[in-house]
């Protein structure tokens, strides 16, 4: 599965990788039982507060899998002001890790801001959908970067994935 034309590179900050938004902006994407590793994250009125615990627990066991495709993702679907759910998409199995297949179609389209404008991203993705004149089935978000690292790059980029149908 080729999920972009860009490698994961994160040399530039050791954590996150600086998403190239010429490789997810506009893009289609067609999935039929995607194979992800499925966690859970807590939140205080969508402020996460386990980000970093869920995300190291999933890495170390796709790692000890070496399950991670080529282009590494982990898409958040906002459940509630109190917590999202994690897909990360795998490319084998992932021992002893819950994990649930996505399909459907799904387009994309990259935002650049702070976090706080996630609501903006949104608004303007289910716009955007709407435009094509298609129906959004559901809505996940590829938060690339930690704040940390939209720091020491000097922004902070997001891919919004629409499921559509």
């Amino acid at each position: 599965m080729k999920l972009a034309e860009t490698k994961y590179d994160n040399r530039t900050t050791g954590c996150c990788a600086d998403v190239d938004p010429a490789a997810w902006d506009g893009r289609t994407l067609v999935w039929t039982d995607q194979r992800c590793v499925k966690e859970h994250i807590r939140a205080l009125l969508h402020v996460p507060l386990n980000f970093g615990a869920v995300m190291s627990r999933a890495h170390a066991a796709i790692e000890k899998a070496e399950a991670y495709p080529e282009q590494p993702l982990w898409l958040c679907d906002e459940t509630s002001p109190w917590g999202s759910d994690l897909y990360v998409p795998v490319d084998r199995a992932v021992p002893g890790a819950r994990t649930e297949m996505l399909s459907g179609t799904f387009v994309t389209k990259v935002f650049e801001g702070p976090y706080r404008d996630a609501g903006n991203w949104v608004r303007a993705m289910r716009e955007h959908v709407s435009a094509r004149g298609l129906e959004l089935v559901k809505l996940y978000v590829f938060y690339a970067t930690c704040p940390k690292c939209a720091k020491r790059l000097g922004h902070n980029r997001a891919v919004l994935f629409a499921q559509v149908r």
